[in-house]
């Protein structure tokens, strides 16, 4: 989607406010003994009380409201009977369409207590996220989004799982541009343009650099005992930067 109006924003600040929202309600529930499907419902429910769809469900059929993945599921895990657990990682993942514009965010984070092996990869992959920002301006090359997380990644020792990319966003759930890559592509020359809008999702891991499909047909995982962590924007390219339509300044 390209925003051509002050009205198109508008409706796509409501609708990142609206999933920036829920996912920091959903973070701030978890507790240990509660079940991923209690979590989506929670989300399920604040949803709605802001007029929203959830995207995974409309565009794709998805059996949830959020994905919820945890621990060696990097991506797209499914709600359901698992049990939360102490020192679990959690990655949320909150998309919906509110009054006919998406918007996608997402981000990690720990059921007490943290460690300091869990916490480092959460801090580089919201590094990662806040250096590919820094790269969001009219004009500039798609790449320079990849150039800067594959820096970061490997500052921090870090393995980027390359087979999930960034994408437009705002009409639909995913469309142009599509695979805006996590790491350098010299071979793409496309161009930020003024108003376009697309998600910044980097996935630093400890041990993974592919997501493997599940026999769910959703859900995403890497090795056993590898974390990996992921930080999502939606985001509007201005003349001299960003218009981040999402707000994770809550996640630790």
């Amino acid at each position: 989607m390209t925003i051509h109006t002050q009205e198109e924003l508008e409706g796509l600040q409501r609708a990142g406010r609206t999933v920036a929202d829920v996912l920091r309600r959903m973070a701030a529930a978890i507790e240990p003994g509660m079940r991923t499907d209690e979590l989506d419902a929670l989300g399920e429910r604040w949803l709605a009380e802001g007029h929203a769809e959830p995207a995974p469900r409309l565009t794709y059929g998805f059996p949830g409201a959020t994905c919820i993945s945890v621990n060696e599921e990097i991506a797209h895990g499914i709600p359901g009977a698992r049990v939360l657990r102490a020192g679990d990682m959690v990655n949320i993942d909150v998309s919906a369409r509110v009054g006919g514009f998406f918007a996608d965010t997402g981000a990690s984070t720990v059921v007490p207590p943290d460690s300091a092996a869990k916490r480092r990869v959460r801090v580089a992959t919201r590094a990662a996220l806040d250096a590919a920002l820094a790269e969001v301006k009219a004009g500039a090359r798609l790449n320079r989004i990849g150039a800067a997380i594959e820096r970061v990644a490997r500052a921090s020792g870090l393995r980027i799982v390359r087979n999930l990319c960034s994408h437009g966003v705002g009409a639909a759930l995913h469309e142009d541009p599509t695979e805006i890559t996590g790491y350098h592509e010299p071979r793409d020359r496309r161009l930020m343009q003024v108003g376009q809008v697309f998600t910044i999702e980097p996935f630093l891991s400890t041990k993974a650099r592919a997501a493997v499909e599940t026999g769910d047909g959703w859900t995403l995982v890497g090795p056993a005992g590898g974390l990996t962590a992921q930080y999502e924007h939606t985001l509007v390219v201005g003349r001299h930067g960003p218009i981040v339509v999402t707000d994770l300044r809550w996640v630790h």
